[in-house]
């Protein structure tokens, strides 16, 4: 009678650049994913991904970069950097991010702790490699990045700052754009230029099939993930059964006839 997709958003951000083929450039998530196999002691058959004496790159800021970090770390690399595209937050929430928003502050994790160079307004333009395939070095370069209003980017490079950092192993960790398509391919729901489907109250364009989380919204946080799931349930429920009790983020249970709080 209704059908939801709630598949998440797992499909990687890559870095398609120059190089990106080149044996020694990885997924975080493969990397990080394989290290909890080994730590089970659970067998695998893809290439094994180790640190161990090799110069590290992370390219990403947030908590996976963090988690590549830390197991690095603990295999031992020669060296660890984490580059991030744009400039270094400062220490106190702004006025682009007033609560209840998330705030885009600077934060030390405990991966950080225990060390690592880490690095602001740098954009990867190349990998490099030798005769063999392997990845030796990433081609960088400072820049000043804005983001406009639509997502996108505005990059000014800094004439004279581009170089070559030595590695071995590049992880890139800069998030994830929208779930696996085949899926909505079958079901013929439509989605927008970044493969999110689109909803009209977590109704698809297609009859009986609804849509919620960072299935509907991109890749998002843990607590949006639960009110997604709250709200999708109350509007399957009235597409059942005509009205729902079901609670509801922007209505009162309690007093219907008040003013509603949004978020």
């Amino acid at each position: 009678d209704a059908l939801l997709c709630a598949t998440g958003a797992w499909v990687h951000r890559n870095v398609e650049i120059k190089g990106r083929q080149l044996k020694g450039v990885h997924f975080a998530m493969d990397y990080l994913t394989q290290q909890n196999k080994r730590v089970s002691h659970e067998d695998f058959n893809e290439e094994e991904l180790l640190a161990t004496d090799k110069n590290i790159i992370v390219i990403g800021g947030g908590d996976t970069g963090s988690d590549c970090i830390g197991t690095a770390n603990r295999q031992k690399a020669k060296s660890i950097t984490q580059l991030n595209m744009y400039a270094m937050p400062s220490k106190r929430r702004g006025v682009q991010d007033p609560w209840p928003l998330y705030p885009n502050v600077y934060r030390i994790s405990s991966s950080h702790e225990e060390g690592c160079d880490r690095q602001w307004s740098i954009v990867t333009k190349e990998f490099i490699g030798n005769e063999n395939g392997e990845l030796t070095g990433l081609k960088v370069v400072h820049a000043d990045v804005k983001k406009k209003p639509d997502g996108t980017r505005i990059i000014k490079e800094v004439e004279g700052t581009e170089r070559v950092l030595p590695c071995e192993l590049a992880l890139i960790a800069i998030g994830f754009t929208h779930s696996e398509q085949y899926i909505y391919n079958q079901l013929g729901v439509h989605r927008d230029e970044r493969g999110r489907i689109i909803t009209d109250e977590y109704l698809t364009n297609v009859e009986k099939v609804f849509a919620t989380g960072d299935a509907r919204i991109g890749q998002s946080l843990v607590v949006n993930a639960i009110s997604e799931g709250r709200e999708v349930a109350r509007s399957i429920d009235k597409f059942l059964m005509s009205k729902s009790t079901l609670e509801a983020r922007d209505q009162s249970i309690y007093h219907s006839s008040e003013p509603t709080f949004r978020y």
